[in-house]
């Protein structure tokens, strides 16, 4: 199963539609994340015929709306992922959100989607990957490019981060490394 991430649009819709063109015509996925700033911006990605999660970024009215979650566990392909804005618990979270680092210390996730930094970056801790696919805007503060993600769950895990000109930002496969221990908690799907 192939899952395109975007995260942290804030407003530059025309740069939105731009990735996920790129994610449904050249990538294929069967699925696209966004993973907030701004969550009303995949209100646009709607009528595509296919499906899309949502997140908001913890700084959005919605983040204060307890019919909206604010984190969710997916399965794509027996790999359990947590959709989040942030990576770790933040000061906004409402008392019933999802706790990261629980969810973590658990090993209860296999990977971890999250945004809010616009820095794209993947990496493996402690046997969990983290995928943070950057920003989408047109400028950014920090100097990185907009940038999307595709994460391809098959018996291994490969990322690749491209720029909105298509220039490989980082690519990385996981092995089947990433194995999963089935502890109870209470998920959101």
């Amino acid at each position: 199963m192939r899952v395109g991430v975007v995260s942290d649009s804030h407003g530059e819709i025309k740069n939105l539609k731009r990735a996920v063109e790129k994610l449904i015509e050249k990538h294929s996925v069967e699925v696209i994340v966004h993973l907030g700033d701004n969550y009303d911006d995949a209100v646009v990605l709607k009528n595509l015929g296919i499906k899309v999660i949502r997140v908001p970024g913890v700084f959005s009215n919605h983040y204060q709306n307890k019919n909206i979650f604010n984190r969710v566990v997916e399965t794509f392909n027996g790999k359990r992922v947590l959709i989040t804005h942030t990576e770790k618990s933040h000061e906004n979270d409402l008392p019933d959100d999802l706790k990261p680092e629980e969810l973590i210390g658990k090993k209860a996730v296999d990977v971890v989607f999250y945004g809010h930094t616009h820095i794209p970056k993947v990496e493996e801790r402690q046997g969990i990957l983290y995928v943070n696919p950057g920003h989408l805007k047109t400028m950014d503060k920090k100097g990185y490019p907009p940038s999307f993600a595709v994460v391809d769950f098959q018996n291994k895990v490969n990322v690749t981060i491209y720029t909105l000109e298509g220039e490989i930002v980082q690519n990385k496969v996981f092995l089947t490394t990433l194995e999963r221990f089935d502890f109870p908690f209470t998920a959101h799907t």
